[in-house]
């Protein structure tokens, strides 16, 4: 069963020690080491940017991260395959070797920020990260908060039971069972409007949710089709039972709103990144040992473009 790392760990930088920090937004906590040794250590967080439309939200533009030497990357630090923290301390995943690539072709060190689900679009609101590469669904109405770049990825809805009351469809749900979802995903916000009759038990991290599945806390529990799929191929006794539900959706790295400088360069990277096909290599590196090669070609979006 894979540990809650989203509580005790915020922040991990890679590289540079010298960041040029010219305005404090907020306090971090920072871990270095391995998880079993490691102290907390105050650290500055992102530099205060240009302020977009008159409003409360600040990020920093293309320029001043490269200036800073450091860019800021929302991730999970619970979401084993995408984003995850391994028993050594450091943060592995899809999404991870995804940011690190950024970092490197921008010529900056990568400081991951762990963040929830509900978390996102806040800490890019807030300049607490200058990057959200946290499976990030795109939608209409988180696009009217964010600007999203163009997608990696493609994902649907799916739910996942125990193998003892295998759930195959939500039309006929018994109405003493309750779905597990996770706070500020898609998948509450479809049952929401589509299944308001299926009484919902929210969490706040993927390892709170799986716990709650594990101990029967709820019959069923809905997320991205990804993940789901790789929670019953990791542990027994647990069936997809609906691969695919509602409208077949992206994933992509989101900024703040107005922060076209770092929006265009991120576009540009992932065309770039297309030409080498770096996102089957992505899959091939952190993904395919849990969904194996048949997946591939259905969930890589390479260029930014999708069929």
């Amino acid at each position: 069963m894979e540990q809650d790392f989203g509580s005790s760990i915020n922040t991990f930088t890679y590289g540079r020690s010298d960041r040029m920090r010219r305005q404090h937004i907020n306090d971090r906590t920072c871990l270095a080491g391995s998880t079993s040794d490691a102290t907390a250590n105050n650290a500055s967080a992102a530099d205060e940017g240009t302020v977009s439309n008159g409003s409360s939200e600040v990020y920093r533009t293309l320029d001043e991260i490269k200036e800073s030497g450091t860019i800021n990357i929302g991730v999970f630090s619970d979401k084993n395959p995408f984003g995850y923290v391994d028993e050594n301390g450091e943060y592995q995943g899809y999404d991870i070797y995804f940011a690190n690539r950024l970092g490197e072709d921008l010529g900056v060190d990568v400081n991951f920020v762990s963040t929830e689900a509900a978390n996102r679009i806040e800490y890019l609101q807030t300049g607490k990260v200058d990057i959200i590469l946290a499976n990030f669904t795109v939608t209409d109405e988180r696009a009217e908060e964010v600007d999203f770049a163009l997608p990696y990825m493609n994902v649907a809805l799916g739910v996942v039971s125990p193998d003892s009351k295998v759930i195959e469809s939500l039309d006929d749900w018994d109405s003493n069972d309750q779905m597990i979802v996770i706070s500020g995903t898609t998948a509450e916000t479809y049952m929401i409007d589509n299944y308001p009759d299926i009484p919902l038990q929210k969490y706040d991290s993927y390892a709170t949710a799986k716990n709650a599945l594990e101990n029967g806390s709820g019959a069923a529990w809905v997320n991205d089709n990804t993940e789901v799929i790789a929670y019953a191929l990791q542990n027994t006794g647990y069936t997809v039972g609906i691969p695919s539900l509602g409208s077949n959706d992206t994933i992509a790295p989101a900024v703040s709103k107005g922060n076209t400088s770092l929006l265009d360069w991120i576009n540009d990277e992932i065309k770039t990144l297309g030409e080498e096909q770096f996102f089957h290599a992505d899959y091939e590196a952190t993904l395919v040992d849990t969904y194996g090669s048949d997946y591939e070609e259905s969930l890589v979006v390479e260029g930014g473009v999708t069929e």
